[in-house]
């Protein structure tokens, strides 16, 4: 029997891959975007983050390479997708390498952040699909490493978080390197005025579709906003953190989500940060820890956003409220991902409530308010709360390269040497064996990690307390002991 994906013109063998990975049904932004891009046709598609953009668009490039089989040249990538973040391009990667392993193309991944040899080496071997943030790809075609000249498909990914980012100068730059006749794919949450400049100057007579747009809130997605004292606050995160489930917290600062990420650790609750601060390869370690199900809780940054693309994630928690309503929908938009449900909460002491009312308005969001009592935490994040000891929790957390010297006892250097992991850096031909394993892509296979040996408790405890529980009362405001 034909699959859905096969009536839309994609290409057997690759309807074969998805179907594989138990994908069957185009999502709305794919039904809509596929029939004119592998038509070859420039793409404006637009689209929340979860919507399934990345296969609407590495589906017609690896079509349209398979079509043409030539070998690449060295250093002229026959492919380029641009994506704002590194962790959305190793992602996008992670869900481009299937497709391009049955069409026997290679693909490499670039971005800033580590060592640029090894990402030298493999544009000089010939790569067919380049995956690059703005700024690697621009010192490389700088330092004479890398040609634009025959690319004969350019995707820009998010387009409105490369605005948001200041990237776009360095976008045009790169659009312009490319064949003026080339392929153009676009794909952005929102089209604001610096996007639809772009659209217009390098996009020839594109066509304009639009599946369930971030302006528009999901329909599967609930909001809500708990009043907290500002002593509350910590104990209604950690509550909500301790309850089964992948949770993603947003702070404000890169300084707050490390802070929170430590005081978490501390009451038992296995936790990892992600902001800009980070070495790559930290980033790295942190996000595949996350994307496994081994740790749970995931504590973010803004700038670190768009690159979070895990599929089961429950719960999204604003420890901070953002400062504007993009902002709010961007980091809401980590929940709720191809068809799922999801719950996002706003925490708002007194001196916040207004202005979370006015991005509430601005986002078009009508939230239920309500004051965060033990019924509402536990009716909000459902289970029971899973608290584990220090040594449990060290078990959980990712093991830096240095822990794994240690631990080995060779005192010797690491042979990957300087420069991070070579996954982030070197290419792949078929296999795509370069690059670190999915940790949940767009629309992939729904993986999830209960947190075994866990103690149940009704709250949340210190790590290796031992003089009781501390179970929370969020309407009396305090922790209260319990005996075991």
């Amino acid at each position: 029997m034909t699959s859905a994906f096969a009536r839309l013109g994609v290409p057997t063998n690759l309807a074969d891959v998805l179907a594989g990975r138990g994908i069957d049904t185009p999502t709305p932004i794919q039904a809509a975007t596929l029939p004119d891009s592998l038509a070859g046709r420039d793409v404006l598609g637009r689209g929340r983050t979860g919507s399934g953009k990345t296969y609407a668009f590495s589906l017609p490039l690896v079509a349209r390479l398979a079509a043409d089989r030539r070998r690449p040249a060295p250093g002229r990538p026959r492919a380029l997708v641009l994506a704002p973040t590194r962790e959305l391009a190793s992602q996008i990667a992670d869900s481009l390498r299937p497709l391009a392993a049955a069409d026997r193309l290679s693909l490499l991944t670039i971005f800033g952040g580590v060592n640029q040899n090894p990402q030298v080496r493999a544009l000089r071997g010939g790569i067919d699909i380049l995956v690059a943030t703005p700024g690697r790809l621009l010192d490389l075609r700088d330092q004479g490493h890398l040609s634009l000249g025959d690319v004969e498909v350019t995707v820009i990914d998010e387009a409105d978080h490369m605005s948001d980012m200041g990237f776009l100068p360095g976008v045009k730059k790169i659009l312009a390197d490319t064949p003026s006749r080339s392929q153009r794919l676009l794909f952005s949450a929102t089209l604001d005025n610096a996007v639809n400049v772009l659209v217009k100057q390098f996009l020839h007579d594109p066509v304009v579709h639009e599946a369930d747009s971030a302006q528009s809130p999901v329909a599967t997605m609930d909001h809500h906003v708990l009043t907290v004292t500002p002593d509350e606050r910590l104990d209604v995160i950690a509550d909500l953190a301790a309850a089964p489930g992948r949770t993603i917290l947003f702070t404000r600062t890169k300084h707050g989500a490390k802070k929170l990420a430590k005081q978490l650790i501390g009451r038992g609750i296995p936790a990892v940060d992600l902001h800009g601060n980070l070495a790559q390869n930290a980033r790295t370690r942190n996000l595949e820890a996350f994307g496994s199900g081994r740790v749970e809780t995931l504590v973010a940054t803004d700038i670190a956003a768009r690159g979070i693309h895990v599929d089961d994630v429950a719960l999204v928690v604003h420890a901070d409220p953002p400062t504007e309503h993009k902002a709010y929908l961007h980091r809401s938009g980590r929940t709720a991902r191809a068809g799922s449900s999801g719950t996002v909460i706003t925490l708002a002491t007194p001196d916040q409530r207004r202005d979370v009312q006015g991005l509430m308005r601005a986002a078009r969001i009508k939230p239920e308010v309500t004051a965060a009592t033990t019924e509402v935490l536990q009716g909000l994040a459902p289970g029971a709360r899973h608290v584990l000891s220090a040594e449990q929790v060290a078990e959980r957390l990712p093991v830096t390269p240095v822990q794994q010297q240690s631990s080995g006892g060779g005192g010797g250097r690491s042979r990957r040497g300087r420069g991070g992991s070579a996954g982030s850096g070197s290419g792949s031909r078929g296999s795509g064996s370069a690059g670190r394993p999915a940790s949940g892509g767009k629309q992939a296979p729904k993986s999830s990690g209960p947190r075994g040996g866990a103690k149940k408790t009704a709250g949340v405890v210190p790590a290796g307390s031992s003089r009781g529980v501390a179970a929370f009362s969020a309407s009396a405001g305090r922790s209260s002991r319990r005996s075991r």
